[in-house]
This record gives structure tokens, C-alpha cells and sequence, in this order.
């Protein structure tokens, strides 16, 4: 049977952002850096792997350790962790994984003979004269994506784009972070064969040329689709995903605008985000007919424990791609049936009754604010996500699920000091369809209610009215 799917993609105690997504022999594939939970740095963890068949994006299979980044001579002492990859097919039918580590300007290539690895360092972007692409001239690598275009050409995508002090550093250092730069690679995958050219402009490069306001800033990730040439990316906003278009990889890339905001500001003419923001990053995908955007999310009040999520873009017969909003039920191929258990993990959007913050990048306390966490330390086991510190007003919403009119009960499993109701509606604001007793408890205890849902596609927005704290670990409907 097909299983459902959730956001986020995979299990509740992983943390894989940076997600490239790629189907290579009917599975997809998920390639991405690797958070710890409760750390204070970003990609702590190893490069791992997850799958899923094209037929079933609900069925995620571990594919455990793909690369050791030990192997890579710049980082012979593991001191250095391993940022955003990329992975494709090359001309000789093996898989290329592109990387740059933490504090090496540098673009590291390891190659296997299958999808899942492991990969083996091979060496470098490199000049044909040996140099290493970002070591000793002036171009900053970092993010590498890789597009083997449709004709059989190689092209590497790379480049950072940041402001203030962060950008004076690198130009003390000698380098160059204008934005997004283009190279071809020759059919080797790894000799640079075109000099660098700028193709995103970061944001002081910005002005009158229609990228104003999304601006370039990290996480090149380029694809050609109907003849097109795109390059998604993170803008100088941080939390969302923009895209540009050309009909040539090298050049005259046109913003396009925003795809996705894991906030949905901008969404419908939003200016406050239904949810915490951070920086995102991800890449397209197609399976079957359907293209899917990835992006992740920010939990545990911080920027260091970031998750995979997905969802179902539209791509217009001009080109365009539509923005679209953050969901709970993005590789599902529609609403999630209302019955069963569901994390409150899942949750699309998370706030306070005063708003949702963008999250700074040291790991610091918002009181207040309602976040998503785990209790104990980083593991891959079962986890046990939920969401922490609902305070008065404070809400949360599941989009989207299916009812069919039947008179249902709904349970929910909360703890803490609080005493009052969680009220359900099927619109922020809405009257209530379900209103849920909520007592002090030290240990997660059930309160049910009476849903009153009529038929039809609907989200679920939760919101505490009451004193003290609650946490929400999950709810059930029957």
C-alpha cells in the first residue's frame, strides 16, 4: 500500500537540509548536509543518504553513510565538516557528489558507481594545470551545484553572496563573493574548461537589474526544464527559495521570483510569517509528471538543527513557477486523510500570538514562542518531536487533510503547567470545530472532543487559550 507523506520528508529525529533532490533508477534521492541536534555550528554530522521509490515518496529507506569527508586531504584531521552537496549522473554513467567543506574554498568530488555510494574522494575542481578552482584565484567556491545539460555539456554553478562583515572578510582574504558564478566542466567532471562567469548578482550588485529585493546570496542549484535554463537559490531574504531563468547555462539569467518561503511571506501579498525563520536551501525535482520544490525548516529555536521538507510547484507554459504556500502534506499528492495519529511535528506553521521571529544565529532563547524540539540528545532511532511552550494565543496548523463528513472525535497529547482550551478551527481565526480541556501535567496526557468537520479539504489550526505553558506532542482522529 502507499504510504503516506509528510513535511518533514523524513523521520522526525533526522536532520538533513541543503536537500538536492535527484531520481536516479526510479528512486529518489535525497543529497544533503547533515545537522545535529542541539549543536551550535551547522553540519556536524556525516553525509548520509535517503531514498524513496518514485511510486511510494512516503517510503524513505536509510541508506546510511555515503561519503567520509576524512578522505578528503584538505581535512586529513576531521576538523572540518562537510557544507550543502550536489550529486548527477555523469557521461560515463557513474555519480559525481560535489561538496565544499566548512573552511576550504575549495569544490571536493567523489564518485560511485551507484546512487547510494559510498563515494570515494577523486580530487578537485581543477584548472588543467592543476590549480584548484577557489584555492588560489579569487573565486569563492561554496554550494556547488552541477547541471549535465541535455546535449552532454557539464556545468558547475557555485558562488556566496553576503554583505556587512562576513563579505569584508573575504575580501581581505583575496576573494571574490559577487554572487553566483557559471563554469563549464570538460566531460571528466572535474577540469574547468570555461573561465567563471558572474550569473546572480549578490546584493550590492543588485540594482537595476530586476533581482532587487532577492538578490543572490547561497545554495546554487541549477536545472534545465522545457528547453530553459534555471538556477534556484537562496536570496538575500534568507528564508526563501527565488529562481532565475535564461535560455543559455552561462548567462543572462532574469529573476524570475520567489518559489518558495518557509514563512509564506510574500505569499498572497503576506508581510508577517506564519512560521520561524531562518536560511533555507534546496533544489527542484521531477517525478512522473509532478515537479516538487525542497526547502527546509528551522526547529529547536536555532539554525543548527534545520529539516527536509517538499512541495508541489507548477511550472506555467511561459516558464513562470507560481510561489507556494508551506504544507503538511507536500509529497502526498494531495490532503492526508482525516483519521489516524499525526505528530504535531508535522505542523506547517508555528506562532506565537504576537507573531513568528526569524531566528538569530547564535542559539539563544525566545520566550514566548512556541518551537519545535526533541527530548534527550541527537539520534538516529525513534524520535519523539513535538512542540514545545504554547503559550496563550499560541498556534499551530496541519495543511491539508480530507473529510468526508462523518462525525468524528479528535485527541490530542499535551503537557505542561497550562489550563485552558486548545481550540481547533479549520481557518486561522475560524470557529471552533473541536474544543479540547487542557489541565497542568507533568506526563503527556489525552483530552478529546467531538470534531465537527464537513466534507471537503481543510486545514487544522490548533490555538492554546489559557495559562502557563503547554507542549503538544500529537493528536488523533477517529
Amino acid at each position: 500500500m502507499r504510504t503516506q507523506a509528510y513535511n518533514p520528508v523524513l523521520p522526525n529525529w533526522e536532520y538533513l537540509p541543503d536537500v538536492e533532490p535527484r531520481v536516479f533508477e526510479g528512486r529518489l534521492y535525497l543529497y544533503g548536509s547533515h545537522d545535529r541536534f542541539g549543536a551550535s555550528r551547522f553540519c556536524l554530522n556525516s553525509y548520509v543518504g535517503w531514498s524513496a521509490p518514485v511510486e511510494n515518496l512516503g517510503d524513505w529507506r536509510f541508506e546510511g553513510s555515503i561519503l567520509d569527508v576524512k578522505s578528503d586531504p584538505a581535512n586529513a584531521d576531521g576538523s572540518q565538516t562537510g557544507f550543502a552537496p550536489d550529486c548527477v549522473r555523469g557521461p560515463d554513467g557513474r555519480y559525481y557528489f560535489y561538496y565544499c567543506l566548512n573552511n576550504t574554498s575549495k569544490v571536493s568530488v567523489a564518485v560511485s558507481d551507484r546512487p547510494a555510494g559510498p563515494f570515494v574522494f577523486c580530487g578537485y575542481v581543477q584548472y588543467p594545470d592543476g590549480r584548484a578552482l577557489g584555492d588560489q584565484d579569487t573565486v569563492y567556491a561554496f554550494d556547488p551545484g552541477v547541471l549535465v545539460a541535455e546535449d552532454g555539456r557539464v556545468w558547475l554553478y557555485t558562488g556566496f553572496g553576503p554583505t556587512g562583515e562576513m563579505r569584508e572578510g573575504l575580501l581581505r582574504a583575496g576573494k571574490e563573493a559577487d554572487g553566483a558564478y557559471c563554469l563549464e566542466l570538460e566531460q571528466d567532471m572535474r577540469t574547468v574548461k570555461s573561465p567563471a562567469k558572474l550569473v546572480a548578482p549578490y546584493a550590492g550588485l543588485a540594482g537595476g537589474t530586476g533581482y532587487e529585493g532577492h538578490a543572490f546570496f547561497e545554495a546554487s542549484s541549477p536545472r534545465q526544464i522545457n528547453g530553459r535554463y534555471y538556477l534556484i537559490y537562496s536570496s538575500q531574504i534568507n528564508h526563501e527559495l527565488c529562481y532565475a531563468v535564461s535560455d543559455r547555462p552561462d548567462g543572462d539569467f532574469r529573476y524570475g521570483g520567489t518559489i518558495v518561503s518557509i514563512g509564506d511571506v510574500g505569499l498572497d501579498g503576506n508581510t508577517r510569517p506564519v512560521n520561524y525563520l531562518g536560511n533555507t536551501h534546496g533544489g527542484l525535482v521531477r517525478v512522473g509528471e509532478q515537479w516538487y520544490i525542497f526547502y527546509h525548516r528551522q526547529t529547536n529555536w536555532s539554525h543548527y538543527c534545520r529539516q527536509c521538507c517538499a512541495e508541489p510547484v507548477t511550472i506555467l507554459p511561459d516558464g513562470s513557477i507560481l510561489q507556494v504556500a508551506v504544507t503538511s502534506c507536500g509529497l502526498n499528492g494531495g490532503p492526508l486523510e482525516a483519521r489516524g495519529s499525526y505528530s504535531a511535528a508535522i505542523a506547517c506553521n508555528l506562532s506565537s500570538a504576537q507573531g513568528a521571529v526569524g531566528y538569530s544565529l547564535k542559539m539563544i532563547a525566545y520566550p514566548g514562542h512556541p518551537y519545535f524540539t526533541q527530548s534527550g540528545t541527537d539520534r538516529e532511532g525513534d524520535g519523539d518531536q513535538y512542540i514545545a511552550g504554547l503559550t496563550d494565543g499560541g498556534w499551530c496548523a496541519f495543511k491539508y487533510f480530507r473529510f468526508d463528513g462523518t462525525e468524528r472525535q479528535i485527541f490530542a497529547r499535551t503537557r505542561g503547567d497550562g489550563s485552558g482550551r486548545l481550540i481547533v478551527t479549520l481557518e486561522k481565526d475560524g470557529p471552533a470545530v473541536a474544543e479540547l480541556p487542557i489541565y497542568p501535567s507533568g506526563a503527556w496526557t489525552q483530552c478529546g472532543a467531538p470534531l465537527h468537520a464537513s466534507r471537503g479539504e481543510a486545514a487544522l489550526y490548533f490555538t492554546y487559550r489559557g495559562s502557563g505553558k503547554v507542549d503538544f506532542a500529537d493528536f488523533t482522529i477517529c
